[in-house]
């Protein structure tokens, strides 16, 4: 009785508690309602009062500028206030700073960037760019990077630029101007100009760090696009970051917990790791040398949190430079040792950045047996708390899976796939899917691998995968018959999930043929195992059952009953599409005779090469999420094959599989792997994109400009450079601000090539800049190795130098150019020609008039022969002629041994070298020069032993003889020769 009094009072309680907090509930409600009346009539009446003060006029600034703000409060609470927008924009051309901050901070509330009133302010915001108030400056930059319209864009992006670059602009303006000029490039990326490329690279030396962290930025943004465009910043970065960690530069303010600056660390870092790395020794010493400079501090332990996160940042972006260089093998060694504690570490962010890294150390690296000694470690982050440390664990499992290990980690996979997070269980399913083809070395175990995982994730499995599968087994004749066995089993089962049924429908349809004879795969058990899933499925489904079951009246005619029963149900269903298929499939099985059933039904051909569906989908879940990366999840063979970083190549889909453990076809030609890890390329990672069936078209990238070619070259360089053609040292360009002077000396295939940049302006140059270049085609003949750079900054009438050893490999024409660039008050910058040609590699030679004969007869004419009559360019009355001095230096200049007394016209020239080239090895020349100084004219004849050599040498002969002799004296303070020489013993030591 007291249990029933008790139950009854606790019920009774429960139902009075349930109407109290529903009276409660009910008396908020109209409390709230009353408070929104309240709140509408309050601010309806306040908007009615601004509307008539500013219908009204005369109102000051002051009082302006508070009804903006009452607008501003009242917007942002979510009422209209359309009609003070226009006011708002009047604001913006007060002269006082708080009227127009109020202004532009309702500008940017109030007007999207395809607003209607947003052209009104264009001009405010031009005349708030051109004033001399850096407050007013920056209220206007702050509106063009928040609204960032294109219309805005274009039309001040100019102005943005020009406070950016100007010398007169504080660099809290700077700073402001290059995010500026990032919003508006991340939106739209034609604003930004290609010419100004030079000058944004040019502030990344700026003496404020701010300013120079702003335009890092920047330069990551745009190197990402336009790599070409922005190589400069390369060499830029090394030293920034040798200055800051080597040197020492940098003020206390941007000291962060002992920390020199790791924002602009990172950065950089970060930067190089866009640009191929560099073949300029002293470039890549500056890199080693601050590499290892934070590998040494990262082994100090601090117990501030603060410290150790900022060192940690800047360690793990050296540790991915590192990798990517992938040529200090002295620094990887370092990194190996350390990835595997890191891993293990009890700090979640330092867990997940150790995984991150050894992710991409198994995507450069040429063997993964250092990553493998911590699989077991690795298998166990799938467990960890974090997902995102579980994603990143996955990921290196991923890449660093190959043929010896490939069935562990693929069945850890799957047994974690039962637990793992919804979020991320397509992704774990597309990596299997394609582990599971790329290292299938049997046919069992691909079929089994394949038919389970999308058995165990089911509505988690995307169409790439289940169709991939399709594609495979139809392509290969050696999966068929497995493949139908294991399916009608799956189909037999009471609880099938739907992927499998359409794999089912088809792969029975096709192959059902094969098993027709074996016990438990009768045809009628075939038909039974899916009408059994009719019911169930969805009507695509049941469409691919309805085409497997036509193909079955072609193959089965014993269960021809069996299935018109079936048309017959389904051409009554209210599904169109299913009637549709039905009543045609009824009239096909219908028919008298079965000529034409058996010409549709016929089997269908192996699949067309197609771009690789499971991989783009991958790559797509990782697509624009973070800056461009420079590799992909995936191991060496993924980053070294351009099919997967482009996706644009179609590789085919044929693929072999025995079961001795090893893979032939596409995979391994004769049992040898083609990857660096043992498995193949990427050709065995192909599907079929059912929304791509074409290949992708490329698109029409308009070419950039390179400056630092010869087509750009500045006015004035030719009277240096044809000088220098004949000498080892003198002025290659002066004007009135730089002088360019040159010492070289060669040895052989080497040259070694000083170049002097004296400052001549009354004031110190800064951001001083050189690039070296020379055309495409030439590039595999020469090559160079830039053994010192210059200072950023040269001193009033000090000197910058620059050492440059050159190789020559075969045989060139073009010469290398160099591009000059620095800070004078505005940029200046030069495009001269080098004095390197094939002419300066040569020996004089020393022969008898014996041996001249008999070797110049040896050689023979064309091709190894060049010959060409030619006079003086230009008018006969320039003041030049051609005499026997003139002959004699120009031969000499251009290094021939001239040989006195071969030739039986004494007034005639014979001469004899030898070229040496490092590919192509030692070349014999031999010159003939016929001079008529009566008619000015000259006929020179040259052979060699090369046929590409002697055009070459002819011309750059005839071009300097044909100018004649030049009455300009020279003057230029030359070098003794033991000076030359010691210089030159020095730079090849090091």
């Amino acid at each position: 009785m007291a249990s029933s009094s008790t139950t009854s009072f606790l019920g009774r309680s429960s139902s009075s508690n349930a109407n109290m907090r529903g009276l409660v509930q009910f008396i908020a409600d109209l409390r709230n309602a009353r408070a929104r009346e309240l709140e509408e009539k309050r601010i309806n009446k306040e908007l009615a009062n601004i509307r008539q003060k500013f219908k009204d006029g005369n109102l000051s600034g002051y009082h302006k500028k508070k009804y903006v703000c009452k607008l501003l409060y009242i917007y942002i609470l979510g009422w209209n206030v359309d009609f003070g927008h226009l006011e708002a924009v009047n604001l913006i051309s007060a002269n006082k700073y708080s009227e127009k901050q109020i202004g532009y901070l309702a500008m940017t509330l109030f007007l999207h960037e395809k607003h209607e009133l947003l052209h009104l302010v264009v001009n405010s915001i031009r005349k708030d760019l051109l004033d001399h108030n850096e407050l007013f400056n920056c209220l206007a930059l702050h509106a063009i990077a928040n609204v960032g319209s294109r219309e805005m864009g274009e039309a001040l992006s100019g102005e943005v630029h020009r406070l950016l670059i100007s010398p007169t602009s504080k660099a809290f303006v700077k700073k402001k101007a290059a995010l500026t000029l990032l919003r508006l490039y991340r939106k739209h990326t034609d604003i930004i100009q290609p010419q100004w490329a030079e000058r944004i690279i040019s502030l990344m030396d700026d003496v404020d760090l701010g300013v120079a962290i702003s335009v890092t930025s920047l330069v990551m943004a745009l190197a990402q696009d336009n790599l070409e465009q922005y190589k400069g910043a390369y060499a830029k970065a090394a030293a920034r970051m040798k200055r800051i960690l080597i040197d020492g530069e940098c003020g206390p303010d941007y000291l962060y917990y002992k920390v020199p600056c790791p924002w602009i660390q990172v950065k950089l870092l970060r930067l190089l790791q866009y640009f191929p790395p560099s073949d300029d020794s002293h470039v890549r010493g500056m890199i080693r040398e601050s590499l290892q400079k934070i590998l040494n501090l990262a082994l100090e332990t601090n117990k501030n949190v603060q410290q150790n996160n900022a060192q940690n940042a800047v360690l793990f972006e050296a540790i991915n430079l590192i990798i990517h260089l992938d040529t200090e093998q002295a620094l990887m060694k370092q990194i190996s040792s350390r990835l595997g504690r890191f891993i293990q570490s009890r700090e979640t962010n330092v867990r997940y950045l150790g995984l991150e890294a050894m992710t991409h150390l198994a995507a450069r690296t040429d063997t993964l047996d250092p990553i493998k000694q911590h699989q077991e470690v690795i298998l166990g982050s799938l467990k960890d708390r974090d997902i995102s440390v579980r994603r990143k664990g996955l990921d290196l499992l991923y890449s660093m899976c190959d043929s010896t290990n490939a069935r562990v980690i693929v069945g850890e996979l799957l047994h974690y796939l039962q637990n793992a997070d919804f979020a991320i269980r397509e992704e774990m399913v597309l990596k299997i899917a394609i582990l599971t083809e790329k290292y299938a070395t049997d046919v069992q175990w691909y079929v089994d691998i394949s038919l389970r995982l999308i058995a165990m994730a089911g509505d988690h499995v995307s169409d790439e995968v289940w169709q991939r599968v399709i594609q495979i087994v139809t392509n290969n004749e050696e999966l068929q018959v497995y493949a139908a066995q294991n399916i009608l089993q799956y189909a037999k089962q009471d609880h099938c999930h739907e992927t499998l049924v359409k794999i089912g429908a088809y792969i029975i349809g096709e192959f059902g043929h094969l098993i027709a004879e074996e016990q438990g795969c009768s045809p009628i058990e075939q038909f039974l195992a899916l009408q059994g899933k009719l019911a169930a499925c969805s009507s695509s489904t049941r469409a691919m059952i309805l085409s497997c079951f036509i193909k079955f009246v072609n193959l089965f005619p014993e269960i021809k009953p069996q299935l018109i029963g079936v048309f017959n149900v389904y051409s009554h269903t209210l599904d169109s599409e299913l009637q549709q298929r039905a009543c045609e499939y009824l009239t096909l099985a219908s028919l008298p005779t079965d000529d034409l059933l058996r010409a549709i039904c016929d089997e269908m051909p192996p699949f067309p090469e197609r771009q690789s569906a499971l991989l783009s989908r991958l790559h797509q879940k990782h697509a624009n999420t973070s800056d461009k990366r420079t590799w992909v999840v995936g191991g060496k063979d993924a980053n070294a094959d351009k099919t997967e970083l482009t996706m644009v190549k179609n590789p085919g889909l044929r693929r072999t599989f025995s079961t001795n453990g090893q893979r032939g076809g596409d995979g391994q030609a004769n049992g040898k792997p083609n990857g660096a890890n043992g498995h193949s390329s990427m050709s065995d990672l192909l599907g079929l994109d059912m929304n791509n069936l074409g290949p992708a078209e490329a698109k029409a990238l308009k070419p950039r400009p390179n400056l630092a070619s010869a087509a750009h070259l500045s006015p004035g360089w030719e009277k240096g450079f044809t000088r220098l053609l004949l000498k080892a040292d003198g002025v290659l360009f002066e004007d009135g601000q730089l002088q360019v002077g040159v010492r070289s000396e060669y040895r052989g295939e080497m040259a070694c090539l000083i170049m002097y940049f004296t400052n001549k302006t009354p004031a110190l140059v800064s951001s001083f800049t050189t690039t070296l270049d020379l055309d495409e085609s030439e590039k595999p003949n020469l090559s160079w190795d830039v053994k010192g750079l210059p200072d950023t900054t040269i001193a009033q009438g000090a000197q910058g130098q620059q050492v440059v050893v050159f190789e020559a490999k075969k045989v060139f024409e073009k010469s290398p150019t160099i591009r000059i660039s620095y800070l004078a008050g505005a940029l200046q910058a030069l495009t001269l020609k080098l004095p390197i040609s094939i002419h300066k590699f040569m020996d004089p030679a020393e022969l008898s008039a014996e041996d001249f004969f008999k070797r110049w007869k040896q050689i023979g004419g064309a091709p190894r022969e060049a010959q060409q009559v030619f006079g003086l360019s230009g008018s006969k009355d320039s003041g030049r002629e051609l005499n026997d001095a003139f002959v004699r230096g120009v031969l000499e200049g251009f290094r021939w041994g001239l040989l006195h007394g071969v030739d039986p016209n004494q007034k005639n020239f014979v001469g004899a070298s030898v070229v040496h080239t490092s590919g192509a090895g030692k070349f014999g020349c031999l010159l003939r020069l016929e001079p008529n100084y009566g008619s000015q004219m000259i006929r020179l004849t040259i052979r060699a032993t090369d046929d590409t050599l002697p055009p070459v040498l002819l011309k750059l002969m005839v071009e300097r003889l044909s100018v004649g002799m030049s009455t300009t004296p020279e003057k230029f303070s030359a070098p003794t020769a033991s000076e030359i020489t010691d210089s030159f013993r020095n730079i090849m030591v090091r």
